[in-house]
């Protein structure tokens, strides 16, 4: 099953997978549990020839029990899905570390535009630079983003590192994420943000600190160009 996903390249990623797990084999062994009940039923309980129908009485205790039952297996599941969820989502939406980076990503129709600091490091300032649909990250680090949109509800995702999060308009989110492996991933937008959204993909590079270093000097002195 872990062939189903891409390639998990951040740090929390393998407790967003985890939470997925369990959620898909809860819901799985359920699944057919069910499945098999019914096909049970629909054998043993089949009309039949010289067989008479009963008439069943209901019985208050065990009717509740049909109910009750059920419904407290499903909510010590549930609690136990939100146990796990809660503490990935805080680790990865709320309680967000300090950013040994932090860029600017507006989403406007067609594009991603990533801003980063210049030489003085500090976004936010004259020396800043916007590159179209191109996101470079240092290897190991902790990157935080601060999201926005232009016009419309965008979606922002990095699948490779998990992380899933609507641009709003009118709103200023914070996220953040540590990729550990080199390499080129997808950028993404995961809501339908209009006719051209199919065409709104970015390339995510995640390379060693020097050449990310290397990779904003080169652009800061062009101005962001290429």
């Amino acid at each position: 099953m872990r062939g189903w996903f891409p390639e998990d390249i951040s740090t929390y990623g393998p407790d967003v997978d985890r939470v997925f797990y369990l959620i898909y084999y809860i819901v799985g062994f359920w699944f057919v549990l069910t499945q098999v009940a019914i096909v049970v039923f629909l054998v043993r309980y089949r009309r039949r020839a010289h067989v008479p129908a009963r008439h069943v009485r209901g019985e208050r205790w065990r009717e509740l029990a049909w109910i009750l039952v059920p419904a407290a297996i499903v909510l010590v599941l549930d609690l136990g899905i939100d146990a796990a969820g809660a503490r990935v989502w805080d680790a990865v939406k709320k309680d967000l570390p300090p950013g040994d980076v932090h860029l600017a990503i507006t989403g406007k129709q067609f594009e991603w535009l990533v801003t980063y600091p210049g030489p003085d490091g500090k976004l936010g300032t004259a020396d800043d630079f916007t590159v179209n649909s191109q996101l470079h990250v240092p290897q190991g680090k902790n990157v935080r983003v601060t999201l926005r949109s232009q016009d419309v509800v965008h979606s922002f995702f990095l699948p490779n590192v998990r992380l899933k999060q609507d641009a709003v308009p009118g709103r200023s989110i914070d996220l953040w994420f540590n990729a550990t492996k080199a390499g080129t991933y997808e950028l993404a937008c995961a809501e339908l943000c209009g006719f051209g959204h199919y065409t709104m993909r970015g390339v995510f590079v995640v390379e060693p600190p020097e050449a990310y270093a290397a990779w904003v000097a080169r652009h800061a002195a062009s101005g962001g160009g290429a």
